[in-house]
C-alpha cells in the first residue's frame, strides 16, 4: 500500500499547476508522445532538431491527444554518442519554455541532474531517467528536492554497442529469466532512489524495452508479464514504439511491406540510410498500446500519437468492461 501523499500542485514557475497525485494514480492508460530533439535517434533523429519544428511537433501531438509530451535531447540508441551537457541543457530548456504556454504535462528524458533541475524550474512535471538513477547519482536528489514524478527505468549500462554482432549482447543474459531478473533489478533501482528521499507516491517504473534487450525473446515476456510489474504497486510506463523487436516480429512472420509504405513514402529518413516500414511498425506499436491499456499500463510512450490514442481508448474501454 502506498503511503499518503502530498497533494500540492506543481510547476516550477507556476505556468502549469498539475496535480501530481492525480497524474500518478490516473486509472486510465495515458499516451506519452515522444519529442526527440536529437540528431540520431533511431527512428526520427534530426526531424525535430530545429526549435520551431520541435514546438510545432509537440503542439501537434497534444492536439492529437497526447496526455504527456516526453522531451529528450540525447539519443540512447546503441552506439550513440553523448551530447554535451551545455547542448542538452539549451535544447531542453528551450523546448520547455516554448511549450509551456500550451499548458502541457511535460516529461524530460534525461540522465543528467543539471538538466533535470533546470527543466523542473521551468515548469516540467516528470523526469524520465532511462538509467533509473544509476548514471548520475545526483539526479535522484534533484527529484527528491522537487515535487515531480520520477520514471525509474530498468538499466544495465550505457548502450555503447557490444563485442558481438548484436547490440547489447554483452548485457542481455538473464540468468533467472528476463521477467524475474528485470523485475528484481528495477525494484533494486527503486530501492536506491527511495533511499535518497524520493517519495514512493512519485515513482513510476519502466521495464526498459529494448535496453539490453535486443530480441523478441527479451521483450515479449516483459509485455506479457505486465501484471507482474503492476503488482509492485507502482504505475508502469511501457515504451515499445518502433523498437527493433517489433521489426523482428514482422520479419519472422514473413511480413512484406507494400511499396507505398516505405520510409520515403512516410517522409522519414532513417539513420544510416536504413529503409524502415514505419507504417507497419506504428500499426504494431498501436496494437501493443491497446493490449497494454487493456492490462492497465500507466502510459505508453509512442512516436505516432494518433494511432496509439485510438488504440488506448479501445484498451481502456475493454478493461472497464472486463471488470
Amino acid at each position: 500500500m502506498m503511503p499518503a501523499s502530498r497533494s500540492r500542485p506543481v510547476g516550477g514557475k507556476g505556468h502549469n499547476m498539475t496535480n501530481l497525485q492525480a497524474l500518478h494514480d490516473n486509472p486510465n492508460t495515458m499516451v506519452m508522445g515522444v519529442l526527440n530533439i536529437t540528431e540520431d535517434s533511431f527512428s526520427d533523429g534530426g526531424l525535430w532538431l530545429d526549435p520551431d519544428a520541435a514546438v510545432r511537433h509537440g503542439r501537434d501531438m497534444m492536439a492529437a491527444g497526447a496526455d504527456i509530451i516526453d522531451i529528450g535531447a540525447e539519443s540512447t540508441r546503441p552506439g550513440a554518442k553523448r551530447v554535451s551537457e551545455a547542448d542538452e541543457l539549451a535544447r531542453i530548456t528551450g523546448a520547455v519554455k516554448a511549450l509551456m504556454p500550451a499548458n502541457p504535462v511535460l516529461s524530460i528524458d534525461t540522465t543528467r541532474a543539471s538538466v533535470a533541475a533546470a527543466a523542473l524550474e521551468e515548469g516540467a512535471q516528470i523526469i524520465n531517467d532511462v538509467s533509473g538513477g544509476t548514471l548520475d547519482a545526483e539526479l535522484p536528489h534533484v527529484v527528491a528536492d522537487h515535487d515531480c514524478l520520477y520514471i525509474v527505468q530498468h538499466w544495465r549500462g550505457w548502450l555503447a554497442g557490444s563485442k558481438g554482432a548484436t547490440p547489447d549482447m554483452d548485457t542481455s543474459v538473464y540468468e533467472h529469466g528476463v521477467l524475474k531478473d528485470v523485475y528484481d533489478e528495477v525494484m533494486h533501482q527503486v530501492d536506491g532512489v527511495l533511499a535518497v528521499g524520493v517519495q514512493p507516491e512519485r515513482i513510476v517504473i519502466d521495464p526498459g524495452l529494448g535496453f539490453s534487450k535486443p530480441g523478441i525473446e527479451h521483450n515479449l515476456p516483459l509485455l506479457v508479464g505486465l501484471d507482474t510489474f503492476r503488482a509492485s504497486g507502482y504505475p508502469v510506463l511501457i515504451g515499445q514504439s518502433r523498437k527493433r523487436f517489433i521489426g523482428a516480429m514482422l520479419t519472422d512472420a514473413g511480413y512484406q511491406a507494400p511499396a507505398e509504405n516505405s520510409a520515403a513514402a512516410n517522409d522519414v529518413t532513417a539513420p544510416s540510410g536504413l529503409t524502415l516500414d514505419l507504417e507497419a511498425k506504428d500499426n504494431v506499436t498501436a496494437a501493443l498500446s491497446a493490449l497494454c491499456a487493456e492490462h492497465g499500463a500507466w502510459a505508453v510512450r509512442v512516436h505516432d500519437v494518433p494511432r496509439s490514442r485510438a488504440a488506448v481508448i479501445a484498451g481502456n474501454i475493454w478493461r472497464a468492461y472486463s471488470k
